[in-house]
């Protein structure tokens, strides 16, 4: 702060000010601020004052009142596949290997190319920012593609570098993938949005030569591994006929468990593999949604979360999914452990909004630069409306967030301290192309509709 020789204090120049009636926090203190100012400058955060004090000691090129929202870290989808998004209702209704096998492999062999994966993943991006998702760590082909979409976005993503055995348009076979995947990482290596992970499928589509090439490359490279583990019984059964030990077992043995292994589903879990992810400082990507469609089953979270086993939320694909919305996931998260575990006090809405922001910050390594409202960290918000009629009174806000709301109450989305979505408006997305897209693809997908 800069004062003159009269000792009158001079107004700080910041690039944005955003007054509003609730800041979630999430800190250990507590769990929202009310009548708030969170102040930007650049792409940081660089304070939190009341709203009084931020009109006296910053003058902003921008300043926003919100005065019927509450502020909250930016959405950090932790399990998709983006470019799945036009595929979204074609195969309804289906168990996960029939889904894979007869349908969802054979549509990908027919259109997924890299213009495909561009168009597809540009079109899950404007879903994302309209429901205030600001990140989405991501496994599909095409990573490059991927990126492509992200920076006209404005997003932040994890993209994986896919590693399978089987050949598809994009790959040979497992060295090809990784080879096109390191070709990937090294485009986007110096892109602050964009960050890498070695996304080997799934135990059932690697070989253990493959696993191993994967810990060796992710140790040299400072890379975490994200794979699917543990989503169907089917998967398990499968791993002790070929292998004669549970997937988790198997992968333990090769060595890819450790603090950046990240799992998504994990719905099928001992207490001993659970102990066993807590004991190697795991992390589970939850897509309650996805599980409960195809049939999966529901995932022990209120075990993992017992254990101080990390927990976030993911969405999976919109074509086992049929929505990338994170207050879905959220509100599902929260009900579901309540009911497994038969305790409503179980995964109270703090925790869940923590599971869908500094959590899966933390399984992706970025929660020093996201995934809570903290001076220093990067402004990625996102502002959501309470005061509509229809959901209507509003006494706790960090509840009514996570059991009241819907996505469309988000109105504001901020990524690096830039708006990049506003009431319908994309910063960088224009609604006729996505419409385009759509017109584009549809009829060529449509011919493998389920």
């Amino acid at each position: 702060m800069q004062t003159s020789n009269n000792s009158i204090q001079t107004p700080q120049s910041v690039d944005l000010v955003i007054e509003a009636r609730w800041i979630a926090i999430l800190d250990t203190e507590h769990v929202f601020l009310e009548h708030y100012a969170l102040v930007v400058h650049a792409d940081k955060i660089v304070d939190l004052q009341e709203i009084a004090t931020a009109r006296k000691q910053y003058l902003a090129k921008e300043r926003i009142s919100l005065d019927e929202h509450i502020l909250i870290p930016g959405l950090i989808n932790l399990h998709t596949h983006a470019a799945m998004n036009l595929m979204r209702g074609i195969a309804d209704d289906l168990p996960l290997m029939t889904w894979l096998n007869q349908h969802i492999w054979p549509t990908e062999r027919a259109v997924v190319f890299d213009d495909y994966v561009k168009d597809a993943s540009l079109h899950a991006c404007a879903e994302m920012l309209s429901g205030g998702i600001t990140c989405f760590n991501d496994m599909y082909f095409y990573p490059s593609a991927t990126a492509a979409a992200v920076s006209q976005s404005g997003m932040r993503a994890s993209l994986g570098l896919l590693v399978t055995e089987f050949a598809t348009n994009y790959a040979a076979d497992a060295d090809d993938y990784l080879q096109k995947g390191f070709e990937a990482h090294d485009g986007w290596r110096n892109n602050p949005m964009i960050s890498s992970v070695i996304a080997p499928h799934a135990p059932y589509t690697v070989t253990n030569k493959t696993f191993e090439k994967v810990v060796i490359y992710a140790e040299q490279l400072g890379l975490g591994i994200h794979t699917h583990l543990h989503e169907t019984r089917h998967e398990i059964v499968h791993s002790q006929e070929e292998f004669g030990v549970r997937p988790i077992q198997r992968l333990s043995e090769l060595g890819l468990l450790g603090p950046g292994f990240l799992a998504a589903h994990g719905v099928h879990l001992l207490p001993q593999e659970i102990d066993l992810l807590h004991a190697y400082g795991c992390h589970i990507a939850h897509c309650p949604s996805s599980n409960l469609k195809l049939g999966s089953g529901i995932a022990p979270v209120a075990d993992l979360v017992a254990k101080q086993v990390n927990v976030g939320l993911g969405t999976d694909s919109a074509a086992s999914n049929n929505r990338l919305d994170m207050f879905t996931e959220m509100r599902m998260a929260a009900l579901l452990a309540k009911g497994a575990s038969e305790d409503p006090t179980s995964l109270p809405a703090h925790q869940v909004l923590k599971m869908a922001t500094i959590n899966a910050a933390k399984a992706l390594g970025l929660d020093e630069k996201i995934g809570s409202i903290e001076i220093g960290k990067q402004a990625d918000i996102t502002a959501v409306k309470l005061s509509d009629l229809t959901i209507s009174p509003c006494y706790d806000p960090i509840s009514h967030l996570v059991y009241t709301c819907g996505r469309e109450h988000v109105t504001h989305t901020w990524v690096a301290g830039e708006l990049k979505y506003s009431n319908g408006i994309y910063a960088n997305i224009e609604p006729m192309e996505l419409k385009e897209i759509v017109k584009k693809w549809q009829p060529k997908l449509a011919q493998h509709k389920h």
